[in-house]
């Protein structure tokens, strides 16, 4: 049986679970860059470590789980992260150490699987059915995979196991950090069951109001629901799938061999930029670029990357993955212009600004939000779509480029 704590507290497994049929398990890494940062700064673990560049814009690219504890989050302006917990310490982000750690700790995923699917440069799902004859149950399997993790990485992880992925990937948040967690099948209403609806994929903050206003507050509330009332509510799309959900339905395999693909748009200027507001009308440019051809494509980025080139052809990259996929210009230039920010120019010419979308996934097999204000705008752009395919780009843009460019371009770069 699974081991419970308070609505919102962490979980992990009873000793003497039956994980036979939880083959499928969710591995995540712990506040992935700070603890890479904290592996040359032991005399910092115990102390409130933010990951970002401090002074002007900087923002939050990671935080450990001490500072976490005052409300440090991702994507947060260092300065606002200092003023709610101002003993953390600021440590600059170095991509290549994170890299480098990911790909070890890939290495031991593969060693123990060869079926892993990579979701981000921090977490991925495994499937161990073909390697309980050499290495036991999954819930054996798990311990020893986290444990060989910290002694050959010095990194922790959490681990979660179910009979499908979006049980696993619950049950590794629930066991954060450094847990792990098993749901066999028969116990997956039991843990599911309690939870708050904000738990089931596509259902954030605004999708969390609109159903609690018609008294859906948990999981069973949504899974007791008539599925013609959520359809009514939902869509016959999203109220299906939510509704599959919330009685532990999914269909979804771990794939191997997906074909990791990309779309991005880049440009390099005649003249080197420094003006950050010409910046970023040029990332808006680059957005709505890249949008239309996810759109076009049928696909939704999970992540969202920046490229910069420096007049002295210093090159840096920089990516966010998204907690979930997206095909819209307004969420792609909200991301790289945090990028950009968290990515600290001091002034700095540039030479070549880029776009990509990364880690594509088919948009027919993605639930988006719902009532998210992501989708309060999906309709716009895809109106504007429909504008640009009878009429040719610039029928309808975005106003901010409107007005002359202050650099213009010397060459376009679209990219698959």
């Amino acid at each position: 049986m699974v081991s419970k704590g308070g609505q919102g507290e962490r979980q992990v497994s009873a000793a003497d679970v039956d994980s036979s049929r939880a083959t499928v398990l969710h591995v995540d890494m712990d506040a992935f860059f700070a603890s890479v940062e904290l592996l040359e700064h032991p005399e910092l673990v115990h102390r409130p470590v933010v990951i970002g560049h401090e002074g002007g814009r900087g923002v939050v690219t990671s935080a450990n789980y001490a500072a976490r504890r005052f409300g440090v989050r991702s994507a947060m302006p260092v300065a606002r992260a200092l003023r709610l917990c101002p003993q953390a310490v600021v440590l600059r982000p170095h991509f290549a150490k994170y890299r480098d750690a990911s790909a070890e700790v890939m290495r031991i995923f593969r060693d123990v699987t060869p079926r892993v699917e990579p979701l981000s440069i921090d977490e991925a799902f495994l499937d161990v059915a073909g390697s309980v004859r050499l290495f036991g149950p999954p819930a054996v399997i798990a311990a020893d995979l986290r444990a060989r993790v910290r002694k050959e990485t010095g990194l922790t992880c959490s681990v979660g196991a179910g009979a499908t992925k979006f049980i696993a990937k619950l049950a590794s948040t629930r066991s954060k950090p450094d847990g792990l967690l098993v749901v066999p099948p028969e116990a997956t209403l039991e843990f599911l069951h309690p939870l708050p609806i904000d738990a089931l994929w596509g259902v954030g903050p605004a999708t969390r109001d609109a159903l609690q206003r018609r008294g859906v507050r948990t999981v069973r509330d949504l899974a007791e629901t008539p599925p013609a009332v959520l359809t009514s509510w939902l869509g016959p799309g999203a109220g299906a799938k939510l509704h599959d959900l919330a009685w532990g339905r999914d269909a979804r395999r771990v794939h191997t061999s997906r074909t990791e693909k990309s779309i991005g748009h880049e440009n390099t200027f005649h003249e080197d930029v420094a003006d950050l507001g010409a910046l970023r009308r040029e990332l808006l440019d680059q957005a709505d670029r890249v949008a239309v051809r996810l759109r076009q494509g049928g696909y939704r980025a999970r992540t969202i990357a920046l490229k910069v080139r420096f007049a002295d052809f210093t090159t840096i990259t920089r990516s966010r993955t998204l907690a979930e996929p997206t095909d819209l210009a307004r969420r792609i230039h909200e991301e790289t212009v945090q990028l950009l920010q968290a990515a600290d120019l001091r002034g700095r010419a540039v030479r070549l600004l880029g776009t990509r979308g990364e880690q594509l996934v088919d948009a027919d097999g993605e639930m988006p939000g719902l009532w998210s204000d992501d989708e309060q705008w999906r309709g716009a752009e895809q109106a504007a779509d429909r504008a640009v395919l009878r009429f040719g780009r610039g029928a309808v843009q975005p106003a901010a480029l409107i007005a002359p460019r202050r650099a213009p371009r010397e060459r376009l770069g679209d990219e698959g």
